[in-house]
């Protein structure tokens, strides 16, 4: 959670401070139409923690002095509905990362907003789907990072990859430059909801063609992952 709010918040400072030197300087008439939303895209760490640790902390094997079980046993024995299970455990990473992604927006945008004065951006009653966009970005992002660590069992690489994914190398982003079809991936897609310029990129996808690209991603691999679940030992 500290994660999801701190990160964007932090890199929102610092741009617009640097965005604030520059409009003073004269480079610049306004803040991008972006900022604050670009580092909102950056703030998805915290849900891909929360989604990946939701469902890894069943597989953790505790030491042979606690007598070496794992969290899934129980879990099961006391809910024997495994669809049942995995949708509560669906429901509540998702529900917490809308919150989450609430607060983030608020704090994120309140930094753009005190830094900037009067250059920042025009928060209007028609910037409302786009906020709106960010939250469900953040819950389809959690449920992703949920539905490849049920395929997987473990959280080491979900979040190695995600993460990296995300902050350090956007792998997604660099596959834009070979094929066009990239820009349909989830993350890729699913920014459009409310990132109006991405760099270097020609492709036009709308708000509502990216959420209904990045819907599409997410009900798939939650299908596969609860068939997989429901199928093989615990």
């Amino acid at each position: 959670m500290a994660a999801g709010v701190l990160v964007p918040s932090v890199v929102a400072g610092i741009t617009s401070s640097a965005a604030l030197d520059a409009i003073t300087r004269g480079a610049e008439r306004a803040a991008g139409v972006d900022i604050g939303y670009q580092e909102l895209a950056f703030g998805v760490v915290g849900v891909i923690i929360l989604g990946v640790v939701g469902i890894s902390s069943e597989y953790f094997t505790e030491s042979e002095e606690s007598g070496g079980g794992r969290q899934i046993t129980t879990s099961l024995t006391a809910v024997p509905s495994r669809l049942r299970f995995l949708l509560a455990k669906a429901a509540t990473i998702a529900i917490g990362s809308a919150l989450l992604a609430v607060v983030a927006v608020f704090t994120t945008m309140g930094v753009v907003h005190v830094v900037l004065g009067e250059h920042a951006p025009v928060l209007g009653i028609e910037e409302l789907p786009r906020l709106a966009g960010v939250v469900c970005y953040w819950v389809y992002t959690s449920l992703l990072a949920f539905g490849v660590t049920v395929l997987t069992r473990h959280g080491v690489i979900p979040l190695a990859v995600l993460i990296a994914n995300t902050s350090v190398v956007t792998v997604t982003y660099l596959l834009t430059k070979i094929t066009l079809l990239a820009n349909y991936l989830p993350d890729m897609a699913g920014i459009r909801m409310f990132i109006r310029k991405i760099a270097d990129n020609t492709v036009e996808i709308s708000p509502l063609v990216g959420d209904l690209v990045m819907t599409a991603w997410v009900m798939v691999l939650l299908m596969i992952a609860a068939a997989v679940f429901t199928r093989r030992d615990a």
